[in-house]
């Protein structure tokens, strides 16, 4: 199963440190999530990281900077409707194309539309939010549906990976195999932790275990 972990809102004195020793435990995708930043401010941030990361950086805001500086790709959010971005496949034919899309999905049509034009796509909130307090499953949808879908996907519809996301622990994150997803999507289980790199590898550990 896939293991991505999404960045800490705001600036974390220990994120370069923690990241590098993500990425050497195996981490191949992280999503860089600061909603209150400034272009100028990712900006810099970015450019301070090692350039030998870029190609595994996926962005959330200030899509641009995907292209002037070489990052992995973009992500876009799940607006309830508004403000949808346009179907989005990857192209790996043109220069100026990402090398990888996802999106968040909050509900079962958007997650339907979804399948099959993006490369990954996250659903949530699977479980109770360990991030935001107070945020979990939502109530318009529930467990054996969106395991129905999943169960029923089209191999056309396939090439979109599946992430759960909301409250995943390694605890729990056998569950989401389970429920069909192709991976989960980590927050506050890794940056809360005292030790995000082991809080990590134990969340590698419980998937590996569960796949064998």
């Amino acid at each position: 199963m896939k293991l991505v972990v999404i960045s800490p809102e705001g600036a974390s004195p220990r994120e370069p440190e923690v990241l590098a020793s993500l990425f050497d435990a195996g981490l191949e995708r992280y999503h860089v999530r600061k909603p209150e930043w400034t272009e100028a401010a990712l900006a810099k941030w970015l450019t301070a990281l090692p350039e030998a990361w870029r190609p595994r950086l996926v962005l959330h805001q200030h899509h641009g900077l995907v292209q002037t500086l070489g990052l992995g790709g973009r992500h876009w959010q799940d607006r309830g409707g508004k403000g949808a971005p346009p179907v989005v496949l990857s192209d790996h034919s043109r220069g100026d194309a990402p090398t990888f899309t996802s999106r968040s999905c909050h509900d079962l049509p958007t997650l339907t539309a979804a399948l099959g034009s993006y490369d990954s796509v996250f659903l949530g909130a699977v479980f109770p939010s360990i991030s935001k307090p107070g945020y979990g499953p939502r109530q318009d949808f529930t467990t054996p549906e969106f395991a129905a879908l999943l169960a029923g996907r089209a191999s056309a519809v396939r090439r979109t990976a599946v992430l759960a996301l909301g409250g995943i622990t390694a605890e729990n994150a056998p569950r989401c195999r389970d429920l069909g997803f192709d991976g989960v999507a980590v927050l506050g289980t890794v940056w809360s932790a005292n030790d995000p790199v082991r809080a990590f590898a134990q969340l590698q550990t419980a998937l590996q275990r569960h796949a064998s």
